[in-house]
């Protein structure tokens, strides 16, 4: 391999006994609550990216990209507590929930209403967007563990609670452009 100036390591050997640090310094045990919710948030920012590789929909890949860029600002207000005023990083706001409220009110009214459960799954790129929205839920309840322990504030709780909304409304509208149909659940 050539050679190539970096301005960081890989790898730094300070989480090697098994902590970490957040944005600000402080260190803490990689299992802590703060670490486990924003871990959890780079997973579905990973997911999303899955969901993008394979998706031909430029209208639903516009509305991801935004979302993964959000969620890159949601992982860094959650590695950043907020008695840490650190320059560079966004905390999460009310206008990013209302965003994505925005792109449901948009969405949610080509679909037929919904008169029963669907089951996660019908088109490929539904069933990824069925798996990120569980993803995102639990991201959610990691967030609301966290919550409990320390003042994160209440917008990340909100901001993912809509999200599950908005990748739940974009798996029926992804079935729908495919034309294919929704599984109903069978009591």
């Amino acid at each position: 391999m050539g050679q190539c100036k970096r301005e960081m390591k890989i790898y730094t050997k300070t989480g090697d006994s098994g902590d970490t640090s957040l944005f600000g310094g402080q260190r803490v045990p990689k299992d802590a609550l703060r670490i486990e919710a924003y871990g959890t948030v780079d997973e579905l920012n990973s997911v999303l990216g899955i969901v993008r590789a394979d998706n031909q929909d430029a209208e639903i890949d516009r509305i991801l990209s935004n979302v993964q860029n959000q969620l890159f600002e949601l992982g860094a207000d959650l590695a950043t507590p907020r008695s840490v005023q650190k320059k560079g990083v966004k905390r999460i706001d009310p206008k990013d929930v209302q965003q994505l409220e925005k792109v449901i009110d948009t969405v949610d009214p080509m679909l037929k209403p919904l008169r029963s459960f669907v089951l996660p799954g019908g088109s490929p790129l539904a069933a990824r967007l069925h798996f990120a929205r569980t993803v995102c839920r639990r991201a959610e309840r990691a967030v609301v563990r966290l919550s409990r322990n320390e003042d994160i504030g209440d917008t990340l709780t909100i901001y993912l609670n809509r999200l599950s909304d908005l990748l739940f409304v974009l798996s029926r509208y992804a079935n729908q452009k495919a034309r294919v149909p929704e599984v109903k659940w069978k009591r």
